[in-house]
């Protein structure tokens, strides 16, 4: 299927930076979108330079940075940025700063921008707790969400002047995950998406068990991929130390059993379902409640088999739409179109193991009832993207018919 990889057109922000201590979390920030593949243009308040350096910025993201609105020939920069833009992110945003935008002011560059801006506004506060708590800042906060802008967070954290309570802004991090969502088409906008993730962990007795070694990863960016496209997220994970995807309901389990047993209890409400766990096939007949005692004689362990969450999944009555997973360490074509048509799933997602298990990256071949389609190498994350794009056509196409 031609152009299942290829992304958007490159997605612009303008990141706005006004004059808080919280501006040098703006570099990291810049650098991690710019890591994503968007077009990051600066604008800074005069008071900005004084906490982080326009030379920082520009080093970053390869792009001069905007203070002047005369630094143009024309002095149009504020128009000309703000036409372009897919979205405009002011992080961190003083108190001064969100009162300009509240009541419309247009003073200097950056205030002007938005004012001028035909495109999505984000604002991430940074302040004192006191500040933010005053209620002008929370009457100017109200007026930016009831004027349609988003604001991200701020939390309850240490903040610079040494005091503790909200106010603090989001860090890079959560922030570059919220404002990538932002910017994603919404494909699975309304719909609820059921995933599994994670390795199972099957006690032998009180200390050890059988496992394998699946770190989440996959799972976990498919769960924020769904995210970041409108769905409503629940993801059930088996023991895994992955950072939570924001704005996904994690459901923790250890065994098969209780992967099974929380699947059944959320399934009935998902539209779609993503079977991305490495369950383990088989348990231990009857585990021992206490440590088993090393001796010279053998052991011998009775395994009997785990329940196959997917093809129960599949089999329901009114069943979701189900992609399943299967990691091969040889024959993948031929034996994961086999698992595809005994599980009778609409789409699956195949890799070798020995390649994927633990990586950062990984590439995936995937196969539907018109064939089969690669994804190339590349990190887990843009693989989940494109992987839920297809997932949503042939969930729409299904819909159609």
């Amino acid at each position: 299927m031609r152009g299942i990889m290829e992304q958007a057109q490159q997605k612009r922000i303008v990141l706005g930076i006004t004059g808080g201590i919280a501006a040098y979390k703006a570099a990291e920030l810049a650098r991690l979108l710019v890591k994503q593949g968007i077009y990051v243009q600066v604008a800074m308040t005069e008071a900005a330079t004084h906490f982080i350096t326009p030379a920082t910025l520009q080093a970053l993201t390869g792009h001069p940075v905007l203070i002047d609105q005369w630094q143009d020939d024309k002095g149009m920069a504020h128009i000309q940025s703000s036409r372009i833009a897919d979205a405009i992110v002011i992080a961190p945003a003083t108190a001064d700063f969100i009162a300009k935008l509240a009541n419309g002011l247009a003073d200097d560059l950056l205030s002007t921008l938005c004012l001028a801006r035909d495109c999505p506004l984000l604002v991430a506060p940074a302040m004192n707790k006191q500040m933010w708590a005053n209620a002008a800042t929370q009457r100017n906060a109200q007026q930016l969400l009831a004027d349609g802008v988003v604001l991200l967070g701020p939390v309850s954290g240490v903040q610079a002047c040494g005091e503790e309570g909200m106010g603090r802004m989001l860090e890079a991090e959560q922030l570059a995950q919220d404002i990538v969502a932002t910017l994603q088409p919404k494909y699975l906008a309304g719909r609820s998406v059921l995933i599994t993730a994670g390795p199972t962990y099957e006690a032998i007795d009180a200390v050890r068990g059988i496992t394998n070694r699946s770190s989440g990863k996959m799972g976990y960016a498919i769960a924020q991929a769904a995210r970041e496209m409108g769905a409503q997220v629940t993801l059930v994970s088996g023991p895994s130390a992955v950072a939570r995807p924001h704005g996904v309901l994690v459901v923790d389990v250890t065994s098969a059993a209780e992967m099974f047993d929380a699947v059944k209890q959320y399934v009935a409400d998902a539209d779609i379902f993503i079977g991305v766990a490495a369950v383990a096939d088989y348990r231990v007949a009857q585990p021992s409640e206490q440590k088993i005692k090393k001796s010279d004689a053998k052991l011998t362990l009775e395994l009997i088999p785990n329940p196959d969450i997917l093809a129960y999944v599949a089999a329901l009555p009114d069943a979701p739409f189900c992609v399943g997973f299967a990691a091969e360490s040889e024959n993948l074509h031929e034996y994961a179109e086999q698992k595809r048509r005994a599980k009778k799933v609409p789409l699956l997602a195949a890799n070798l193991a020995q390649q994927a298990i633990g990586a950062d990256d990984n590439e995936l071949v995937l196969f539907d009832d018109a064939g089969e389609y690669r994804l190339p190498r590349a990190d887990k994350l843009t693989l989940a993207r494109a992987l839920l794009r297809h997932a949503a056509m042939l969930y729409q196409k299904g819909n159609e018919q």
